[in-house]
């Protein structure tokens, strides 16, 4: 008699990684029930001092902390290896089935997510120029798990794809096309994976079609992006070539008089990299009031702080000026969408983003929007023309659900899932 084959499952685990230039964040997700396994963050990679935080989500244990040297991101993914397979999740498993990375540029030719090879890797490292301090971390973490893992599938999904339906009148600069073309200037855009989550989940928040779907989405963190979405697609968003442009941030000016720069190189003697740092690293909120974390801002605007009212004024003007804009491009919307740190825990900044707008069809209902919740819920009077949502973004997942989506469809690399 023989014996039938043994049936062996499909794997449907995705290991995530978000690789910077010092640290590894990282999430083990079961796309079989969308579960997460487990969690960390891998940080002062090179640096001496490291360290790895490990949440060990599937059995409910407590976070584990270690302190050691982590000399290259090579030895911090092997002490990452180490603590899931402590949790019986080593990345040995067949149960693996892809580890998706987030890669912060992909340019025009990277706009879906992708299976790397070497192709996928010469481009993403072509846009190293537009995103020097992003691209190299996100190849290094390529590379690193590409040694520990050449037979896996790696994904690359991308912070700008989300954007490249941009129309060309949205996405042009007005200056010449030939020297625009040479260089790659154009709007790009960033955050623009979860933009596609929140948009998604924001849609079936309203029990409508995404296709059906008008939003403005407010991605409000330290970082911090608006986008305008028509029937799923992105329209139109705040940041541009690099994530300087657009709204107040934490740390960063977002839009200001490109002269500024000239200016500064002439009557303070400031050089190209100074004015860089200044504009992306000592403006924003921190620049305005010394803080740049919402909450210390609140407590301080409650306490009467002059400079911390007048930074939380000049955020809210800049973001109800998107706001606005958007309105305006989309002609109709069904939603405002907050999401991110600051915009799914800060109710003030909510209410004062929308007060005064109600001839827009915009309103908060005040107990709805001081009520929190980890759900994505409406804070929009009952009767609101416009609806006001909190919609909690989920980056990570959103990269595992199109990493997985893409192994289990295609074989591996190929036309599809080249450069171009």
């Amino acid at each position: 008699m023989t014996t039938p084959p043994s049936h062996t499952p499909a794997p449907t685990r995705v290991l995530v990684l978000n690789s910077g230039s010092s640290s590894v964040k990282y999430q083990l997700i079961d796309m079989a029930d969308r579960s997460r396994l487990a969690a960390g963050i891998a940080e002062r990679i090179g640096e001496g001092a490291s360290a790895v935080s490990h949440q060990p989500l599937s059995t409910g244990g407590e976070t584990r902390e270690w302190q050691g040297e982590l000399a290259d991101h090579d030895a911090a993914l092997a002490a990452i290896a180490k603590e899931l397979a402590a949790d019986g999740l080593g990345l040995d498993s067949p149960e693996l089935a892809a580890i998706g990375h987030r890669v912060v540029h992909g340019g025009l030719k990277l706009t879906e997510p992708t299976v790397v090879d070497d192709a996928v890797l010469k481009e993403i490292e072509r846009l190293v120029p537009v995103a020097p301090l992003h691209n190299p971390a996100n190849v290094t973490g390529i590379r690193t798990a590409q040694r520990l893992r050449p037979d896996l599938p790696q994904v690359a999904v991308f912070d700008t794809a989300f954007h490249s339906s941009m129309p060309e009148h949205a996405a042009r600069y007005a200056i010449d096309v030939e020297t625009a073309d040479a260089h790659r200037v154009r709007r790009y855009g960033f955050h623009g994976t979860s933009h596609a989550y929140v948009s998604r989940k924001a849609a079936e928040l309203l029990g409508k079609d995404a296709a059906d779907t008008n939003l403005i989405v407010l991605h409000l963190g330290n970082g911090a992006s608006a986008s305008a979405v028509r029937a799923g697609r992105c329209e139109d968003t705040s940041m541009g070539l690099t994530p300087l442009e657009g709204l107040v941030m934490g740390t960063r000016s977002g839009d200001i008089d490109p002269a500024v720069v000239f200016h500064l190189g002439r009557v303070a003697g400031m050089s190209a990299d100074e004015v860089d740092d200044l504009l992306n690293k000592r403006s924003g909120l921190l620049g305005l009031c010394g803080a740049n974390d919402m909450r210390e801002i609140r407590r301080r605007v409650d306490a009467g702080d002059a400079a911390a009212r007048l930074a939380f004024d000049i955020y809210i003007h800049r973001l109800r000026k998107y706001i606005g804009a958007y309105y305006a491009v989309l002609g109709r919307v069904d939603a405002v969408v907050f999401t991110a740190g600051v915009g799914e825990n800060a109710a003030p900044v909510r209410e004062a983003a929308v007060a005064g707008l109600e001839q827009l069809g915009l309103a908060v209902d005040g107990d709805l929007n001081a009520a929190g919740g980890k759900e994505a819920r409406l804070i929009s009077p009952e009767d609101a023309r416009v609806k006001v949502a909190v919609v909690p973004t989920d980056e990570e997942l959103e990269i595992a659900e199109q990493s997985y989506a893409l192994v289990t469809a295609s074989p591996g690399p190929g036309p599809e899932g080249g450069a171009g």
